[in-house]
Order: C-alpha cells, then structure tokens, then sequence
C-alpha cells in the first residue's frame, strides 16, 4: 500500500496534456533504502509544481515532471539519467545518495544536460564539479560545521565519530576531523561502518571507555534508530549527542527511538522556523501533501528546485539545455527554503552558499537551538 501511495502522489505531480506542458526530469527514490526520503522530495514536488502551475506556469505553459526511480540503486539511477536524457528535458533535478547523485552528475555531465542537485550533499559533487552541475542545497562541510561550532562554543575537548562509509558520511566525519583539529578538540575515536552492520554495541563500547564530551554520529534512518538505543543501552554518555542530519533529522527518528531520541541534535538545511518568506505556509503545504506528516528539510528542497527550474527555463526563453545552463548561471532568487545563487568559491563549483542550523530533540519534538537567526532555544546537556 506505501509504494502504491507513493507512485500514486507521483503521478498526480504531473497531469496536463503533453502538448500544453513543459517537462522536466526529477530522479529519486521512491523504492528502496532511500524511500523514505523519496517520499518527502515527491510531496516537495507536488507542491512546487502546483504552485507553478497555479501562477500560470512558465512561457505559457504549466510544468510537470517525468521522474524516475532510481530504486536507490547505482546502476538503476544511471538508467534513470539516461531514460530522462532521452527523453530530452532540459534539465533533471537530483536527488539524495551522494553515490548515487555522483555518478549521474557525471553522466549528465558528458551529456551536456543542466543537473539541478537539491538534496544531496557529498563535497566532490560540486568540489570540484562540472559546468553542467549546480546545487542549491548544502555541502557536507556546513553539517560538520554548524554541529562542531556548537561544540567550540561549549568549550568540548574532546569528541568521537561513528559514521558510514558512503559518500555522505564520509565527507561529513573528514569535515568534522578537520574542524576538531582547527578548533582544538581532540578525536578520541573514528570509526566507520559499512552498510548492513547492526551491532554497533562493541565501538560504542570503547567510546564510552574514552568518555568524550561529544559523540558525532552521521547514519541513515535505519542506522540512526539502533545507533541511538544502543548507546543508550551501553551507556555512553557524552555531554552531547550529535547526529549528521540523514536519519536524525527525519521526524520518524524520534518516533522510532522513542525515548533514545531525546536531547539529540543534529544538524538541518531547513526548519520552519527559519526567518524566510513564506516558511510557515509551505510548512502547512508540505504537511498537507505527506498527509499531515511532518515534513523534513527533503520536501523543502524539492520543493525549491521546482521554483529554481522553472525560473531557469523561463529566463532561457524555452527549453534549450546550453541557455537554460547559462539562465543557472544567473540565478539569483528568494525561497521558502532560502536563498539561492550559484557561486564558485573555497574549491566549490556552481554551489548555493547556504548555511546550515541545529535543532535538538526536546520533549519528544525537534526544536531549534543554533545559530542565533533561528531564535534558538537552549541546547539541554547530557551532563
């Protein structure tokens, strides 16, 4: 029943006649590991689309997708690229797996196709990056950032990291190891895991023999839930528990590990909260679109590379792949989700400079706690 719901809110997305729409390509999840965050990008969609479509649509015309499952499979997501390539859109918007999204960004890359990254975090998909790839989301050095300031500012002096192996993971724990040595804080323990493990009692075991002040942890949903009931069953007890954002900042991560869940925080690219025009209501938008589900910073971002694509081809003129990557080029626009303008900078190609906020788990619900624009309440201490 959750996959037919799933193809179903996938297929209203997109419901005019051929001949008085403009299509273009979105890849993401909507069987697999990554479902559930499949799940959130289809309800961003809808909205974007409708909200488009709402307003007339673009050069006369209402927008819809063609999106393609990559089944959160490598291969299968390459067969999406080219299966939406063919197709000819003139741009295809990209999911979440940072292994996933690496390998398309390169193929689209070759293909010369416009590929509108708005999930996905993996440094090395715009460090160094291609003229053909754009993102609008967060790297993983913001993650790692906003989480390790927060312990800079609490004066920590030590920490340790428990991550997976997969792109994402990978380069928020670097991230985090290169800002605990600039800020002085020393990495008692580091250690990745690779997909499928299930016990994590025996690391988690040596962490709480170190006793650090901290503990990063950078996981998907699955991992995130049994990360945090193990560590409570072993007894670790840092003076904070920090989570990479993936599984920790899912609503279900609260919900699955109950009482584990509470005083966590974890690194997110947006919260309603956020001082940004019209936040409210497309938190309300999204909510309406997931069932009356809290929506996660996934759906906000989907959301957003609707409004970007749009404007992208409405500044093209039409859907010519070389002008609507010259309209990407020129982006410079206000969102729900936040601002949004391609740059180069610090080694990063055609890379929206967006920073990241902290929320913590606080009677059983996400709060805000960091930086100051989001009025933050207090960060709660394990000790």
């Amino acid at each position: 029943m959750r996959k037919m719901a799933l193809l179903t809110l996938c297929a209203l997305i997109g419901t005019a006649s051929a001949q008085n729409t403009i299509k273009i390509g979105a890849i993401t999840s909507i069987t697999g590991r990554y479902a559930e965050f499949g799940k959130m990008q289809l309800a961003g969609f809808k909205v974007g689309v409708d909200e488009i479509n709402r307003r007339g649509g673009i050069l006369g015309k209402k927008i819809e997708l063609q999106i393609e499952d990559n089944a959160s499979d490598v291969n299968k997501g390459l067969a999406a690229a080219e299966r939406l390539v063919n197709a000819g859109v003139p741009l295809v918007l990209n999911e979440y797996s940072s292994s996933l999204v690496k390998a398309q960004a390169q193929y689209l890359a070759r293909q010369k196709v416009p590929n509108l990254v708005f999930t996905s975090s993996g440094d090395d998909i715009t460090k160094p990056g291609s003229d053909y790839t754009f993102r609008m989301n967060q790297p993983a050095t913001e993650y790692a950032r906003v989480l390790l300031n927060i312990f800079r500012d609490n004066k920590f002096k030590s920490m340790a990291i428990i991550a997976g192996t997969g792109a994402f993971e990978k380069s928020v724990a670097d991230a985090a190891q290169n800002f605990a040595k600039q800020y002085g804080i020393q990495v008692v323990e580091d250690q990745r895991y690779d997909q499928g493990l299930t016990d994590f009692r025996p690391v988690l075991n040596r962490i709480k023999a170190k006793n650090p002040d901290g503990v990063l942890m950078v996981s998907y949903a699955a991992d995130s839930v049994a990360l945090m009931r193990q560590a409570r069953e072993v007894g670790v007890k840092p003076r904070l528990y920090a989570g990479g954002a993936a599984g920790f900042a899912l609503p279900d991560f609260i919900k699955d590990s109950g009482s584990a869940a509470e005083n966590v925080v974890t690194a997110t690219a947006w919260i309603p909260q956020l001082r940004y025009a019209g936040t409210q209501k497309l938190n309300v938008d999204l909510k309406k679109a997931l069932g009356g589900a809290d929506p996660s910073y996934h759906a906000a971002q989907a959301y957003a590379s609707v409004l970007v694509a749009a404007q992208a081809i409405q500044a093209a003129g039409g859907t010519d792949r070389e002008k609507v990557k010259a309209a990407l080029n020129s982006i410079n626009m206000q969102t729900a989700f936040g601002p949004i303008q391609f740059k180069d900078f610090d080694g990063f190609k055609n890379q929206n400079p967006l920073a990241m906020v902290a929320q913590q788990v606080q009677g059983g619900k996400f709060v805000p706690v960091y930086p100051k624009n989001v009025v933050p309440k207090p960060i709660k201490f394990e000790r």
